[in-house]
């Protein structure tokens, strides 16, 4: 309720200016709110005399006093000022920059509980979004759509006559440190370098020295990195004015290999005091095998430019994934968390069911690690991918691991697929593993033509997984199972494996 002297509720801000007709709260007002669920921005849901507020840091089962910030039709943003009634849900977050820093959001959630939300927040999608019954009916307390309501429902369409499994979410015994890539945007100060992760909601850099959620060695290589720059008297890249040097210092590291590679990404070609930039890196990180340029001179918030040259050492490093090796460029996309990753890839063995005499074709394959994963157990595995670096990392893998029975080409699926297919490809199981956007339409109309008799869908956004299941489903195939995968601890997100049978 409303924190005023009379006790009658929620008063309204006396400027009009701030004041949207028939709202019971305005900017800058002070109330007392239960919160009865978190979206899917991990920012806890309440609600004042019906009206919506999101409140970052609150959490489901908490009476909190919060100062209403910004106000919508539909919902508002407030800031929690007091905890009335903490969750025993909650915990201290061990981050000393927590409440800075953008990166982690579920720090203060303790952990057990992240993977139950998680679970439920792909629960949630399945049923409002794509209208499939979950077997155990599971309850929609505790995720709630943006708008505050119970989500973006399309309409007219038919739920599933057998409800689908929602496994447990698979987490880690021990979410910490678990990152082998970082990222790290490079600024100044009067002291020289800073780099870390932005403010929540910002581009205004908060200047770590660790991570909790980082390998320790990419913390040690940013620090070092960091200060042989200041030393050197490198600029940092402005992006108000585009001046400046230096603009992110990415990292990246072999879990089982322990090799290190520094990528130096730069505003411009040349860098000042090379050589010694070098040097010094070499001396102060022995682990280090390659340091690469990547030359991004446009204003754009894309890390990585179009030109990577490597300035010392080999152009890859390497790891594996279970018994697969794998070669990573500066530029290739390679899973940041591995030991879940072997969980993930194992989850789509699994639900593949391949006894070593199947064909699979496997959608979005990227540098091939799902694609030679599942050529372990398959007589035939077709990857295709629209990056072209990308599958001539793939093919190298392939070769890296001696699988000459494993087949990669460059395009979009939606005009490759249906190319094999005239060619007499007959695929008994198809994968894909798409970008956050999900599947192209025409993707799932290519599945659908093709007839396989599983699909396996790995998904990183379970709306997106919640439609496209919609889709397959409505074209004959029943969503039988799905197992949510932790693969970012403390982080919003959830990553996904659902098994697809056809009727």
């Amino acid at each position: 309720m409303k924190k005023n002297r009379s006790g009658r509720g929620p008063q309204r801000s006396s400027k009009p200016s701030a004041v949207i007709a028939g709202l019971p709260v305005a900017k800058n007002d002070e109330v007392i709110i239960d919160i009865i669920g978190m979206n899917h921005d991990g920012e806890g849901v309440g609600r004042a005399e019906g009206y919506t507020l999101f409140v970052q840091g609150a959490l489901p089962g908490e009476k909190v006093r919060v100062k209403v910030l910004k106000t919508k039709k539909q919902y508002g943003y407030a800031k929690l000022m007091e905890l009335v009634e903490a969750s025993s849900d909650r915990i201290a977050a061990p981050c000393p920059i927590y409440d800075k820093c953008g990166g982690c959001q579920l720090q203060h959630l303790d952990y057990s509980a992240q993977l139950e939300w998680k679970r439920q927040l792909v629960v949630d999608n399945l049923e409002r979004i794509g209208k499939l019954r979950v077997q155990d009916g599971a309850a929609r307390a505790g995720v709630i759509g943006h708008s505050g309501e119970q989500g973006d429902e399309p309409s007219g369409q038919a739920v599933t006559q057998e409800g689908i499994i929602v496994r447990p979410t698979l987490g880690m015994s021990e979410p910490w440190r678990y990152r082998n890539k970082s990222q790290v945007p490079i600024g100044v100060t009067e002291g020289g370098l800073v780099g870390g992760f932005y403010a929540r909601g910002s581009h205004r850099i908060i200047d770590m020295e660790t991570c909790l959620i980082q390998h320790e060695q990419n913390d040690a290589v940013v620090s070092r990195v960091k200060a042989i720059g200041r030393k050197l008297g490198i600029t940092a890249y402005n992006e108000e004015t585009g001046q400046g040097l230096l603009r992110h210092v990415v990292v990246k590291i072999g879990f089982t290999t322990g090799e290190l590679m520094i990528v130096l990404v730069t505003n411009g070609e040349r860098i000042p005091h090379l050589d010694q930039w070098i040097a010094a890196i070499r001396k102060e990180l022995p682990a280090v095998v390659s340091i690469c340029q990547n030359v991004n001179t446009r204003k754009t918030n894309v890390i990585f430019g179009d030109v990577t040259r490597v300035l010392w050492g080999r152009e890859v490093i390497h790891d594996y994934i279970g018994d697969v090796k794998f070669a990573i460029s500066a530029r290739s996309f390679y899973q940041v968390n591995p030991a879940q990753t072997e969980i993930l890839y194992g989850k789509t063995v699994e639900y593949a069911g391949l006894t070593g005499n199947e064909t699979v074709i496997d959608a979005y394959c990227g540098i091939g690690t799902i694609s030679l994963f599942l050529a372990q157990h398959a007589k035939k595995v077709y990857g295709v991918e629209i990056v072209k670096e990308a599958i001539e990392d793939a093919r190298s893998n392939a070769e890296l691991n001696g699988m000459n029975h494993v087949e990669f080409e460059v395009g979009a699926s939606e005009d490759v697929i249906p190319r094999w297919k005239e060619q007499g490809v007959e695929a008994d199981v198809i994968v894909v593993d798409p970008p956050r956007k999900g599947c192209d339409s025409r993707l799932l109309e290519t599945i659908l033509e093709m007839k396989p008799e599983r699909v396996v869908y790995v998904s990183c956004n379970p709306s997106t997984l919640a439609r496209d299941l919609r889709v397959l489903e409505d074209g004959g195939y029943r969503t039988v199972e799905v197992q949510p995968v932790d693969m970012f601890p403390h982080t919003v997100h959830v990553e996904s494996v659902a098994l697809l049978q056809r009727q």
